[in-house]
């Protein structure tokens, strides 16, 4: 069997006196699969995301991710932690509009402590391979939706982390520009990237993942293997 990269025993979150976000929830996702994680809003989804990110803790269970144990990381080494083992993609890019693209995509290198040389290195061949090397002296906002999300893809793999995490990467997108973000993340997967998509677009998950995973009420309503479209 492959070597899980992500495991959550029995969590659970609450805020404040409302309903639990997520109640008592057991995921496995081994390395090389491609997962989407499905549910309208309220169901737990960006609990789910922001646990595993190690930006929120369980208040019960634990969560595992590429043998750390995240829910026990405080401050200083969640920010390790995600640097060294999580790339981040978000709905709206959020990238640095005062820095260049190369520079965007450089930054969490430079966070690692990696060399500048060797970063420099790796963020040309990132942008050379996401098809976007042609902007890497422009700013982002002369960049198009789908460019900005491709430059984003690129921040996010820049550290060669073990889990690919993708918060409604084509929702601030067109129809086109979503349906090619769609396909590079399925392309990232197919070389091997461990990816999991949080979206509520059925069809977004169908395109770029083979397993969905269902949300409703903060419980796993259904986990299934699905034919991607692609």
């Amino acid at each position: 069997m492959t070597t899980p990269v992500i495991e959550l025993r029995d969590v659970s979150r609450r805020y404040d006196d409302g309903p639990p976000a997520l109640s008592d929830v057991s995921v496995t996702v081994r390395a090389g699969e491609a997962v989407a994680i499905l549910g309208p809003s309220g169901s737990g989804k960006s609990t789910l995301l922001n646990l595993i990110a190690g930006l929120d803790r369980p208040d019960t269970g634990t969560v595992t991710v590429a043998g750390v144990r995240v829910d026990g990381l405080g401050e200083a080494g969640s920010a390790r932690y995600r640097r060294a083992q999580v790339g981040m993609v978000f709905q709206f890019f959020n990238l640095l509009d005062d820095l260049t693209v190369a520079d965007n995509v450089v930054l969490p290198a430079q966070l690692a402590g990696m060399a500048r040389g060797e970063a420099t290195k790796r963020a040309a061949e990132l942008l050379d391979q996401l098809g976007v090397s042609r902007h890497a002296r422009a700013y982002p906002g002369r960049l198009s939706g789908g460019e900005r999300q491709r430059v984003a893809v690129a921040r996010a793999l820049m550290n060669r982390p073990a889990l690919l995490l993708a918060d409604e990467p084509t929702g601030a997108l067109d129809t086109a520009s979503g349906e090619d973000v769609s396909a590079l993340l399925a392309e990232l997967n197919a070389d091997g990237q461990t990816l999991v998509v949080v979206t509520h677009d059925l069809a977004l998950a169908r395109s770029c993942t083979r397993r969905t995973i269902r949300l409703v009420d903060g419980r796993i309503a259904g986990d299934v293997v699905v034919e991607p479209t692609r």
